[in-house]
């Protein structure tokens, strides 16, 4: 699903495929969407988007689909312009109110209606009637000699290799350029420093962020942390004197998307906002699978380059804690992979990379907040993690963080969200893909993706609210299994301390709407499920919040040589 899903992004920058990135990982690997899934959802929004491209720019719908390729980066024109001359020659000149993206599509025929399945549709039938529109767009494909059965993305000519390439982006969680195979990188994208602290030295696998320093960095930086050489007046090593006593620590998240920051830029669905500028961070955004984890609420650091496609302050637990103590510069790894869930996280987790002998304490967030309530599955009750597997699967994680983790670590782990809030903020608003005619809401949405069965999360993003309800049962279930176990289990382990607190998101919400906002204000407009930039910052500060009042000392101290380390190495080397 990976591909087809991402390929969206990659060929047409339309980032049709809304759950992709979230279903594959929470989905078994016999999977299978129904009536086109995501190659259904890819087309539906490209003729969508080219439509209104075509009115904004009073022109035809096949140049419209020409100036939606040109505003791709060069690398990704070619395979954008493979989809376009397969379509083109067959799309109406005009798309009228005789036909829309849903008939186009199913006459290509990307969609289909499967036996025993309604047909899925985004917008009304035309005025003709849905049938008719498909017959009349079926006869011009067989005026050009066309006759498909079903069609599929990665099939279309140009665009097979970038499908692989896809494929081998998304299978890896561990940094794809790492010399020394210390698990850290000088790579920004490819799990490199976007998701881990940048490696000081890559040809040495015993210098990396988080080390113990090796004769407190007399020499050279050890811990990468820019701490190194000896004070001139005293003869001591800066770590020495700086350094050492003050409870480094690092931080780590074991997460889902929403801890590695799950971001599609509203403005590659809104017609209005298509341009170049948009789209030139495209390969950037696909190299980091479509997440942030450097604005993200548990490993944020640095500055944002990227305002044209995300805009927000950046607040993390990694930039609290390096502000408590400088010597913890650098010393950050983002383990979150969209889709995670319990299940999968036993394997994840194997790519944190920390030893217990030579690195500094970890603080570790055990963060699956939605997947195990949630699939795109039609009976998605089916598919939710139970009370049993949910505990048995965090112990065996546990179980394993004891083996990797330093003495003095410590685990917190994070209850699930109750996110009927996302359906209750969002239902009625319009989605990006429908500001430009203030036609396509957000139940629109989510109808049609469960429909295709390609939802994120059937179970929360649907218009029954007893669905909803009962999904809200499910995730307080599988919380309270990680309340009892950081309450019982606490003996059986001797590397961490273990805590648990609620997810903070209903925290968050209730007092942005105490400061006169809205719950919409923070919710991702494109997937209307993920925490946006500003409720990824507000996360960050209730937890560290939480963790002040119960566990302070999983923070460490404050370093009273902050200044002195800020006087003498400045940003530390940055980031």
């Amino acid at each position: 699903m990976w591909r087809e899903l991402t390929l969206c992004v990659f060929v047409l920058g339309a980032l049709c495929c809304l759950s992709g990135v979230e279903a594959s990982g929470s989905r078994g690997s016999g999977y299978r969407a129904i009536n086109g899934g995501t190659n259904c959802a890819a087309c539906t929004v490209v003729i969508s988007l080219t439509e209104q491209l075509s009115e904004i720019y009073n022109e035809t719908t096949v140049k419209a689909l020409d100036r939606l390729c040109s505003f791709l980066p060069s690398n990704f024109q070619i395979a954008c312009k493979a989809f376009a001359g397969f379509v083109g020659p067959i799309l109406p000149e005009i798309i009228t109110h005789e036909e829309n993206a849903d008939t186009i599509c199913h006459a290509l025929p990307f969609c289909y209606t499967e036996p025993g399945h309604q047909r899925c549709q985004a917008y009304p039938s035309p005025s003709t009637g849905f049938e008719f529109a498909v017959r009349k767009r079926r006869e011009v494909m067989r005026q050009h000699g066309i006759t498909l059965e079903k069609a599929d993305i990665c099939n279309l000519p140009g665009i097979k290799e970038i499908c692989e390439y896809i494929d081998n982006i998304f299978d890896s969680h561990e940094p794809g350029v790492d010399i020394d195979k210390d698990g850290f990188s000088t790579v920004e994208t490819l799990r490199g420093t976007s998701w881990r602290g940048r490696d000081c030295d890559d040809g040495n696998g015993d210098k990396h962020p988080g080390a113990r320093p090796v004769m407190n960095d007399i020499a050279d930086d050890s811990n990468c942390n820019g701490i190194y050489g000896s004070d001139p007046t005293t003869g001591k090593t800066y770590e020495e004197v700086m350094c050492v006593g003050t409870e480094q620590r690092g931080i780590a998240v074991l997460g889902d998307s929403i801890s590695a920051h799950f971001h599609l830029p509203e403005e590659w669905m809104d017609a209005r906002k298509l341009s170049i500028e948009v789209f030139k961070h495209l390969p950037f955004i696909l190299e980091n699978e479509v997440d942030w984890p450097q604005m993200s609420s548990g490993t944020g650091h640095g500055n944002n380059s990227w305002p044209e496609v995300i805009q927000g302050p950046i607040d993390s637990l990694y930039l609290r804690l390096a502000a408590r103590n400088r010597c913890n510069h650098r010393d950050y790894q983002n383990i979150a992979v969209n889709g995670a869930r319990s299940g999968k996280m036993i394997d994840i987790e194997k790519s944190l990379s920390r030893d217990p002998a030579k690195d500094q304490p970890l603080l570790t967030l055990y963060a699956l907040v939605g997947n195990d309530v949630c699939n795109g599955h039609e009976d998605t009750f089916a598919d939710m993690t139970t009370p049993a597997q949910m505990r048995n699967n965090t112990m065996t994680t546990l179980r394993y963080l004891d083996k990797v983790l330093p003495m003095n670590s410590h685990v917190l782990l994070i209850g699930l969200a109750d996110a009927r809030i996302l359906y209750n903020s969002l239902h009625n608003r319009i989605h990006p893909l429908g500001r430009y005619r203030n036609d396509f809401t957000y139940s629109m949405l989510y109808d049609y993706l469960n429909c295709l069965d390609v939802s994120p999360c059937r179970g929360w993003l649907q218009t029954n609210e007893t669905i909803r309800n009962m999904t809200a049962v499910r995730a307080a279930e599988l919380s309270n299994v990680l309340k009892d176990i950081a309450a019982t289990e606490k003996s059986a382990f001797s590397a961490f301390n273990i805590t648990y607190m609620d997810c903070p998101f209903e925290q968050v919400l209730s007092e942005w709407k105490k400061r006169g906002g809205e719950p919409w204000q923070l919710i991702e407009p494109v997937d209307g499920f993920h925490a946006n930039q500003q409720g990824q910052a507000l996360i960050a500060g209730a937890i560290w919040e939480a963790i002040l009042q119960t566990s302070p000392a999983a923070l460490g101290q404050l370093n009273p040589n902050n200044a002195d380390i800020e006087k003498i190495f400045g940003n530390q080397g940055g980031y």
